[in-house]
């Protein structure tokens, strides 16, 4: 029993030691297991923070029957590149995610990588709703314990900045490559690094031959030290612009070329080169020169023609002076003679004749100083309220006499209701003047010439017909031409510069109408018509028409001299007819006259005398009419300082006549001087003494 029971306890003492081994082996094994999962739960959020957070798109797909593929679970760079939350990917299939035409491409590549059971990479092109994106794909097959193909694992790693990268770099290189300019780089030692077909072509130099050489085998040996201070600036970071210098090509020919150079610098913003655009702007240097020569010459010319347009008012001033000095003696004296009573026919016949050809000797001369005026600008026009039927009318009195001498009838008619038109009455009279003058020279004996005034829509219209030898139809139209004449031969009937037509268009224009020309041909007239816009009226407007001291053409009818009596004047002219026939003119009317033929003289007769006005030449030696009104405008007025005078000249220029006044005179008459206009302005002024 004792044996049985020893037995026993020996049993329960083994199994109790191997219970507590059992337990303690459990109890380890527990532990074990706890620490692998709790490893193993680490292990998954690591890797879950990793499938989070990594930037590379991943994406996990379940395969289905059909070559199918569905999206179990993609990462929040799949999300951020696609713009698809994970509720629009995970769950459904590849199918409906990926959109076309990517679609098919990328399920090839899936069912390539099941069946050749490898990893399979490309790279695609995929439009999504946060744009277009370029990938790296990879994917990775994943096969079940008994070999079967179950999932798929792919990732994508974004390159679409480094490909727009790569493509901005070609663009550029192409861009560099296909310049004109050009273009390299260099190091901070200026070894040349770069060199494009343009830097080729400018320098003539290879790439071959200067990469890795000093820039220096471009530069003049004169100009040594201009790199250097190129390269000292770039060290500071400074930027170059447009700096025009020389360089060298390799036949040694020189070049001026503007340089733009920057520095290049690293990632870390350390200056590590210099780029450098070279233009190489010879031809444009050359052009330069060229463009300020012709400059240069054009300013000569320009000076050379207004020294030359100077010379010609000069010229024509003086050409003026000169032709109307005399006519001005035979006009003065032809008109006194006139006025006498001859029974001798044959003299008051040939008085007349010398009247009318002095007239058209100065009518001459004023169509060449008015042309000259049109031509350089100058030309001006007194504006006024003008009422055309009057201009009409004292036009048409001025040449009857003309008219009558040659048996043609004048018919005039002039509609009341042609309304009146702002213009230069006098300018308008000789437009209307040299038509007529045109019609009585081109009308035979015995014709006819019709003047008509009439209203026409918002222009009034006065038209010149006559009865003359009319316009060969191809003269007409360069009627209105400077210097053109229907018969320019030595053998031609009439007379004259062909200047008045071309006047009367510039006139009228001046004024905003025009003038137009007719004609059925040779024997059947002319027609000539000026078209004028009518003023427009407001309620109230005075009428106020100044006059003129002088018209372009006097009427025929002239008044008769003012009575002079008691009227002293003091005549200065150096010529000696023009003086007595002023004399003779102002004495006929009963006035005292004292005659000087210098300024000085005359100062000296205005001292002792105290004449009640003054008439003064102005072109005379020594001193002109302009210093002797100005030296009497300096007298005190008990000197006679403030005598009224009358500058009477033969410079009859619109800037002479306003010299004139400036210098101190009351009124500028020009040369030659009808008695009549000579008498009227002497008496006007003696009044306001």
């Amino acid at each position: 029993m004792e044996e049985v029971e020893s037995e026993e306890k020996l049993l329960r003492s083994v199994a109790l030691q191997n219970a507590e081994s059992i337990l303690v082996a459990r109890q380890r094994a527990e532990e074990q297991l706890s620490a692998a999962q709790e490893a193993l739960q680490a292990r998954e959020r690591e890797l879950s923070l990793i499938y989070s957070n990594v930037s590379d798109v991943i994406f996990y797909l379940a395969a289905e029957a059909g070559g199918r593929f569905r999206f179990v679970s993609v990462n929040q760079a799949f999300v951020a590149a696609t713009g698809l939350s994970e509720q629009q990917v995970v769950g459904k299939l590849v199918d409906e995610v990926i959109p076309e035409p990517s679609r098919s491409k990328v399920l090839e590549h899936y069912a390539a990588a099941a069946r050749e059971r490898r990893s399979v990479r490309w790279e695609e092109t995929t439009e999504y709703p946060s744009g277009t994106k370029v990938g790296e794909v990879s994917v990775t097959p994943i096969f079940d314990a008994g070999g079967a193909f179950t999932h798929l694992i792919g990732t994508v790693h974004d390159v679409t900045e480094r490909k727009r990268a790569e493509e901005m770099r070609i663009r550029l290189a192409a861009v560099v490559e296909s310049s004109d300019d050009a273009i390299l780089s260099k190091t901070l030692d200026g070894i040349i690094i770069t060199w494009n077909q343009g830097a080729a072509r400018i320098f003539g130099y290879t790439a071959d031959e200067v990469v890795g050489k000093s820039v220096t085998i471009l530069i003049p040996p004169e100009l040594g030290n201009e790199e250097q201070t190129i390269l000292d600036r770039l060290r500071k970071g400074e930027r170059i612009e447009h700096f025009e210098t020389v360089r060298m090509r390799k036949d040694g020919t020189r070049l001026n070329v503007s340089l733009t150079v920057s520095p290049i610098r690293d990632a870390s913003g350390v200056i590590t080169g210099a780029s450098k655009i070279a233009r190489d702007i010879t031809e444009l240097k050359r052009a330069a020169q060229e463009r300020e020569s012709l400059l240069e010459a054009e300013r000569a010319a320009r000076a050379e023609a207004e020294r030359a347009s100077l010379m010609k008012d000069e010229f024509l001033a003086t050409l003026s002076h000169e032709l109307r000095t005399p006519l001005n003696a035979i006009l003065g004296w032809a008109q006194i003679l006139r006025s006498r009573e001859h029974e001798d026919e044959e003299l008051a016949e040939g008085l007349s004749v010398i009247e009318r050809n002095t007239k058209v000797q100065t009518q001459l001369i004023e169509d060449l100083l008015d042309m000259s005026r049109i031509i350089s600008g100058k030309l001006r026009l007194d504006v006024q309220r003008v009422d055309v039927q009057d201009v009409v009318k004292a036009a048409v009195a001025s040449v009857r006499h003309s008219a009558d001498a040659k048996g043609i009838r004048l018919q005039v008619v002039l509609d009341p209701l042609a309304g009146p038109v702002r213009g230069d009455s006098n300018r308008l009279q000789q437009c209307f003047w040299n038509l007529l003058s045109n019609a009585i020279r081109f009308t035979p004996r015995g014709g006819t010439i019709q003047v008509g005034l009439e209203p026409v829509n918002s222009h009034i219209e006065v038209c010149v017909v006559d009865s003359g030898q009319g316009i060969k139809a191809e003269f007409l139209p360069y009627v209105f031409e400077r210097f053109r004449q229907a018969d320019g031969s030595t053998t031609r009937r009439h007379g004259g510069l062909g200047l008045g037509l071309s006047i009367v268009k510039h006139l009228v224009e001046l004024h905003g109408g025009a003038v137009r020309a007719m004609s059925d041909g040779e024997a059947k007239g002319a027609t000539f018509c000026i078209e004028l816009p009518v003023m427009v009226m407001h309620s109230g407007e005075p009428n106020m028409a100044r006059q003129h001291p002088r018209g372009i053409a006097a009427s025929s009818s002239v008044p008769d001299h003012p009575s002079l009596e008691g009227v002293k004047v003091l005549v200065v002219d150096d010529e000696p007819d023009a003086l007595n026939l002023l004399r003779r003119v102002l004495e006929e009317c009963g006035a005292q006259v004292f005659g000087a033929t210098s300024a000085r003289e005359g100062m000296s007769l205005l001292r002792r005398e105290r004449p009640d006005m003054i008439v003064s030449d102005i072109g005379m030696p020594g001193e002109d009419g302009y210093e002797f009104i100005r030296h009497v405008r300096a007298l005190s007025a008990e000197e006679g300082g403030r005598t009224p005078a009358a500058a009477l000249t033969a410079f009859a220029r619109a800037e002479d006549r306003t010299r004139a006044l400036r210098a101190g005179y009351q009124t500028h008459v020009a040369k030659p001087v009808e008695p009549t206009e000579l008498t009227a302005v002497v008496a006007s002024l003696a009044m306001k003494r």
